[in-house]
């Protein structure tokens, strides 16, 4: 049955983790499953993930490297501690029902060495675990986040090099580009809202509350814009980013070239009631 969903469930990995995915069924043991990679890696050179069915009512994610890794594996391990943070934060995401385990390995530190790195994610007591809103469960709370910690690992990003064209491309326009990417940046979103859910941190809306389905339109801002540091630092997705409605964080950005700190923007807001 999980064969039978490899459109939907490639289309909430894409949306989850930025990056093109591709899968193929695999026929091998007694239940049919699917295996998971980057469409820009083939599935022997890169992380891949397989889904199969676990029990009656359950599935279980294992990632693993391919046989011919190495360049990616030389990759990974020279990713910035900022990346290291962002995919280990990725993982810890994962909601405490599901059960992760890395091969001798802590959860809270662990490190991609060498072609042996084995994570594994399982998903138990789903009622209906092959009706789509179960697959889509799955893929949401445990294929995207070890699919985008991978991604962070590896180095992709989304790149939205366009600036406002009323803007002048004066030197500092490259770093301008870095934060409108890294707000982008799907990863990031997904962080964010499974760190500090879906509410405004500005004005306190809950955009789904309000909007229902077409509700999912809460944005990421960082509080300290990366053009603004004097030197590289570790980046933490919980003190770092906060969520806000697309009108609040459009009024952040209102002030330039440093934006209205979000405790700024509520004192307007409640001189505007008063």
């Amino acid at each position: 049955m999980i064969a039978s969903k490899r459109a939907l469930i490639v289309r909430e990995l894409e949306d989850g983790t930025g990056a093109a995915i591709c899968a193929a069924i695999d026929r091998q043991g007694l239940r049919a499953g699917l295996r998971i990679w980057f469409c820009d890696l083939d599935e022997k050179h890169g992380p891949v993930a397989e889904l199969r069915p676990y029990g009656l009512k359950g599935h279980r994610v294992e990632l693993t490297f391919g046989n011919f890794s190495g360049q990616v594996l030389s990759q990974i391990r020279r990713a910035s501690v900022e990346d290291v943070q962002l995919a280990r934060a990725l993982v810890s995401s994962i909601r405490p029902s599901i059960d992760i385990e890395v091969d001798s390995q802590q959860l809270s530190d662990w490190t991609v060495m060498d072609g042996n790195f084995r994570m594994t994610a399982t998903i138990r007591d789903q009622t209906r675990p092959h009706d789509d809103a179960s697959i889509i469960a799955t893929c949401r709370d445990a294929i995207v986040p070890v699919m985008a910690a991978m991604a962070e690992l590896i180095g992709y990003d989304i790149i939205e090099p366009e600036l406002n064209a009323e803007e002048p491309a004066y030197e500092g326009a490259v770093l301008q580009s870095i934060v409108k990417r890294r707000e982008r940046n799907p990863r990031n979103r997904l962080l964010c809202v499974r760190l500090h859910g879906e509410k405004c941190a500005a004005c306190g809306m809950e955009p789904r509350a309000l909007y229902g389905e077409a509700g999912a339109i809460i944005e990421v801002h960082h509080l300290e814009p990366l053009a603004h540091l004097a030197a590289p630092k570790p980046y933490d997705p919980r003190t770092d980013l906060v969520p806000l409605c697309p009108s609040c964080h459009r009024a952040v950005h209102t002030r330039r070239p440093a934006p209205f700190a979000i405790e700024d923007l509520k004192v307007l807001m409640e001189k505007c009631r008063d």
